[in-house]
């Protein structure tokens, strides 16, 4: 028996063994390697030139070959992060990013993202397919040269299809669709949904800006605290719930010269939904600049020689509830006078735990509403504006090439890209805001702002609304136009505004205000003459009006009974001081900076109201254990970092969360200083002076190579970016070999 013993323990340990590598090594053999379509057999060819800020300019004689030479670009500054973008795509996140990862991958398989993208892809035009076979060849190509940057085996090859689902994916996080899974998973209650009551409430406010209508909102402080997938490619979390943007059309008689744009999108500084700028061209007449996400082969914003455009989020009611009537087998559900089949799924998440990647079964389920959740409230099906649609593709590309308002116009009108406003400017003088939203075609009668009967038919839209009925400005009286993130009923001043009782309330239009839109409407209505110089001052406005969350917010304050606590009292009549600016310059800017984030995010999340006395008393310690005092300089505090590496930066920052300035979430450092990770980033001016060629300028939080420490534009832009200071955009050829820092050609020929 003894002599068994060692022999038996000897077997253990081998299967043991073999599990650990089994566990360590299964997930590239299981993953999905249907390639076929991962080459066209086409030759690309692109040449590269980056000027002196490494800002890539991407040249070819067709489109294809552009989108082949920016994927490689892209590769060369963040392949890192491309990776993650591609992981995603294909449901493989997990095995990079471990349980958050896993819930990336779930999301993926619970909207079918990969069934989208098979479906639609093949029906795109040829040309835009072209596009994204190319951009896919450059991303294999870039990855069989460099296997030690590999996270993950057997991720390359892609092919368009993969590129195309990860569009098909993220879309709908941009209007808050994780607000609606989030709850759902956890078997919690669902926010309040945005847009106007169905029967309107006769106590709701008003913020004090005429005309526009808002609904008392709030939201939930501990939400903004919940752990999300560091650089994450999708906008989950804290940045995907504080999403937000500023834009700005100014007329040429507004201006005393040119049609002015600027484009302000608030993204995270990192990750997959982080800017990336460049410039393209091709002998196709493909010219534009601007910037894109990891995983596009056209950039989303920006302009081209005749005309420009910038995003940003808005918050319709794009999304609907239904709890679904089960049998008792659990299995069907009834819609109308049928019992319908439950369709059911099982997939494969992997998660990476240590060395080892676990194979975590999950199963989802579909109802003819859209994907559905189980938890112990009942079932749950939910659909949303642009479900199942990949127009958005073929949208951004025709976008770009565009040559008037009324090309430009024609291809938002096919309601492809299913939300995000656009501010519109051109060298003919027209400036533009079409509050952009494949709004669901309900009908009228119902209440739409709750959970809906499932078994009732009639409530299944089938599409959305004619592109008639959405919000839209064009030329408007005042001569400017802006949005931050607030309802589209101010947007052009006294006179020009649109009126909220002009648009049904089952369209879901969003009624908020933010404290951006509060002083970007104020300065732009007391201003004469809007030019460049008083442009960039509103631009970089770090004011807070006291309305909204702001005049709530110090009421409490004011209110609270400190007899018990000097500390606090110390520091609340320190607060009571402040002059609503977050521009490192008052004693009070440090504490008020760290107080207003979390009421502002309850307001913009519409989730529970913050305690005051606590998040006081959280602010004080912060400060008193960090830097021995309430009153530290706000850019001791508040910090522009990356690194380490050669070119790390440590540097002040100004602005706060919801200021024109936007320094809106970060990360606390060991140290007590707070790292921005979101807010603004890419930021362009772009210029239509009559009878000159289009100008713009630019500016990014670090640089081109944001992942690669050892290179020189890891951080080269930063300190013009602290310095509200823009570099020059070469969209010029002439200009962009004038100040070239390198040049090459790329080609996946032989």
């Amino acid at each position: 028996m003894k002599r068994w013993l060692p022999r038996v323990g000897f077997v253990l340990l081998v299967l043991l063994m073999a599990a650990f590598v089994a566990l360590a090594t299964w997930e590239p053999f299981f993953a999905r390697q249907d390639t076929s379509g991962s080459s066209s057999g086409r030759i690309y060819s692109a040449e590269i030139i980056r000027d002196e800020f490494g800002v890539p300019h991407i040249y070819g004689e067709t489109d294809a070959d552009v989108a082949y030479g920016v994927a490689i670009a892209h590769a060369e500054d963040d392949f890192f992060t491309l990776q993650d973008v591609m992981a995603m795509s294909r449901g493989r996140y997990g095995a990079i990013a471990g349980q958050d990862g896993a819930q990336v991958d779930y999301v993926y398989h619970l909207l079918d993202a990969r069934g989208t993208a098979e479906r639609r892809y093949p029906d795109l035009p040829a040309d835009t397919r072209a596009l994204f076979e190319a951009y896919a060849s450059g991303l294999n190509q870039f990855a069989a040269a460099h296997p030690d940057e590999l996270k993950i085996a057997n991720l390359f090859p892609v092919d368009g299809t993969d590129v195309a689902a990860g569009f098909a994916l993220r879309q709908p996080f941009f209007f808050g669709l994780n607000n609606v899974i989030g709850p759902l998973v956890a078997g919690e209650d669902l926010r309040p949904e945005f847009g106007p009551p169905i029967m309107p409430d006769p106590t709701a406010a008003d913020d004090g800006i005429p005309p526009a209508r808002v609904i008392e909102d709030t939201a939930d402080h501990s939400a903004a605290a919940r752990p999300e997938p560091a650089r994450a490619p999708l906008p989950l979390g804290r940045d995907g719930a504080l999403a937000g943007s500023n834009a700005f059309a100014i007329a040429p008689e507004k201006s005393g010269g040119p049609t002015l744009l600027v484009s302000n999108a608030h993204q995270p500084w990192r990750g997959g939904v982080a800017w990336y700028e460049l410039v393209v061209e091709s002998g196709e007449g493909w010219h534009y600049a601007g910037a894109n996400f990891p995983g596009s082969p056209f950039p989303f914003l920006g302009h081209n020689e005749n005309l420009g455009w910038t995003n940003t989020v808005n918050r319709p009611d794009m999304v609907d509830v239904y709890e679904l009537v089960m049998d008792d087998s659990g299995t069907r559900y009834r819609l109308g006078d049928r019992w319908l089949e439950l369709e059911e799924k099982t997939v494969t998440l992997p998660v990476k735990m240590g060395p080892l990647v676990l194979p975590i079964r999950r199963t989802v389920y579909r109802s003819v509403h859209g994907p559905v959740i189980k938890n112990d409230r009942g079932v749950f099906a939910f659909r949303y504006g642009g479900i199942d649609n990949l127009g958005q593709l073929d949208a951004y590309y025709r976008l770009n090439k565009a040559e008037d308002f009324e090309e430009w116009e024609s291809v938002l009108a096919r309601m492809d890209i299913p939300s995000t406003n656009f501010i519109y400017g051109d060298r003919e003088g027209n400036i533009a805001y079409i509050y952009n939203a494949a709004l669901p075609d309900r009908k009228p009668g119902v209440d739409w702002r709750g959970i809906l009967p499932g078994d009732d038919p009639t409530l299944i839209w089938t599409g959305p609304v004619a592109y008639d009925r959405l919000p839209r400005y064009f030329n408007p009286a005042s001569g400017w136009l802006y949005n931050a993130n607030n309802a589209p009923y101010t947007a052009a001043g006294p006179g020009s505004d649109l009126s909220p009782d002009d648009f049904a309330p089952e369209l879901g239009v969003e009624t908020k205000q933010t404290n951006r839109s509060r002083r970007a409407w104020k300065l732009m209505s007391e201003s004469s003459l809007i030019d460049r110089s008083q442009l960039e001052e509103i631009k970089y406005d770090t004011g807070y009006e006291r309305s909204g969350y702001l005049a709530r917010m110090f009421a409490e304050m004011e209110a609270l009974d400190l007899s018990d606590a000097p500390e606090l009292a110390k520091a609340r009549d320190l607060l009571l001081t402040w002059d609503f600016t977050a521009d490192n310059v008052g004693s009070a800017d440090a504490l008020a900076l760290l107080l207003v984030r979390d009421f502002m995010s309850s307001e913009y999340q519409n989730n529970p109201w913050p305690d005051a006395r606590e998040e006081l008393a959280d602010a004080v310690e912060h400060l008193q254990t960090h830097f021995g005092r309430i009153d530290p300089p706000m850019g001791d505090l508040l910090r522009l970092r990356q690194g380490p590496g050669p070119y790390a930066v440590d540097l002040p920052l100004d602005g706060g969360s919801d200021t024109l300035r936007a320094s809106t979430t970060w990360d606390v450092a060991d140290d007590g200083r707070l790292a921005v990770r979101h807010g603004d980033s890419f930021i362009q001016f772009v210029e239509w002076q009559d009878g000159q060629r289009v100008r713009s300028e630019s500016i990014q939080p670090f640089g081109a190579a944001t992942t690669r420490p050892q290179n020189p534009h890891f951080t080269d832009q930063a300190t013009l970016f602290v310095q509200h200071r823009l570099k020059p955009v070469h969209f010029w050829r002439e200009d962009v070999l004038a100040n070239a820092a390198s040049r090459k050609r790329v080609t996946n020929a032989r």
